[in-house]
């Protein structure tokens, strides 16, 4: 009885595990469809008329960022950090790992002061260490004077309390430029600014963005409030995953990136195939039961 149990079900698990790999093929295929960058980040012609009708002012409508994935940072960009000295962007790149770029100014009344919030925020939900798995960047893009390294060094100061890491403080860089420079390393990066005479102030949008180790861009996060997992994610991705344990890395896997949100979603073609995989090896398992079972049964 337990022989011809054994035959019928041997069969059966073998076109089970064919379907299985059918799947896994489908969603190699599958998974190779390209993400484009949403038009809200890329370059618009506008219309003066339409700002109006929206209610938003013009010089709104003419700023925003148009991600550069890939694209590489100027390394010989020099800047000033929060000590005065004079240094190249490129230092902060020559450590293996990736980093975290805000591009904002220090006596920016609200905007600027939302992103490095929400952004030390973030960083203090992960288990990830600045200075050690990753850096942070900030870079003024206000060229003016006022804009001096003494300011930078109060805004560091003040975010070192908030992240409250003792021995991270290799990690922070808070610079200042030169108009050229500046020029040079945004328009690299895609962020885009203006002043605005009637507020007195730059209009710009809020975002992160990472930095592979190399100097690439890799992931953009908009907004002001970041994901802890999205951003630790990115970091994870841009350092080529030389960081993060194994259970962070097969959680990474279920996980993919959309340009056009910034966003990690749930990625369900390789959720189905890590449980298809899991579900034939314990149908392979279950056969070779069955195979010893009736190689008994045979023997006796």
């Amino acid at each position: 009885m337990k022989r011809r149990s054994a035959q019928r079900v041997l069969p059966a698990l073998w076109v089970m595990a064919a379907v299985l790999m059918l799947v896994l093929a489908d969603g190699a295929y599958s998974q190779k469809v390209e993400h484009y960058n949403s038009p809200l980040y890329a370059p618009k012609t506008y219309d003066p008329a339409q700002s109006e009708k929206n209610g938003l002012p013009q010089v709104l409508e003419e700023v925003g960022i148009e991600q550069k994935l890939g694209d590489q940072l100027p390394m010989d960009a020099e800047f000033k950090d929060e000590s005065g000295r004079t240094v190249k962007l490129g230092e902060f790149f020559n450590k293996g790992r990736p980093v975290v770029i805000a591009f904002v100014y220090y006596e920016c009344p609200m905007l600027c002061n939302e992103v490095l919030n929400g952004l030390t925020g973030s960083l203090k939900g992960i288990s990830l260490d600045a200075g050690k798995d990753f850096d942070v960047v900030a870079i003024s893009f206000d060229a003016r004077e006022n804009e001096k390294p003494d300011l930078a060094k109060n805004k560091k100061e003040n975010y070192m309390a908030r992240y409250g890491r003792p021995g991270t403080e290799s990690g922070w860089h808070f610079l200042t430029g030169t108009e050229g420079s500046i020029d040079a390393a945004t328009k690299a990066a895609g962020f885009g600014f203006k002043w605005d005479e009637k507020s007195n102030q730059f209009a710009h949008a809020g975002a992160v963005m990472v930095v592979t180790p190399d100097g690439r861009m890799s992931r953009y996060l908009y907004g002001i409030d970041y994901s802890p997992r999205d951003l630790k994610f990115g970091i994870m991705e841009s350092s080529e995953n030389k960081v993060g344990n194994a259970a962070e890395q097969l959680l990474l896997y279920c996980y993919h990136y959309d340009p056009a949100t910034g966003k990690y979603g749930l990625a369900i073609l390789r959720v189905m195939r890590i449980f298809a995989v899991a579900t034939l090896l314990g149908m392979v398992a279950m056969g070779l039961v069955f195979w010893r079972r009736n190689k008994k049964v045979s023997s006796s």
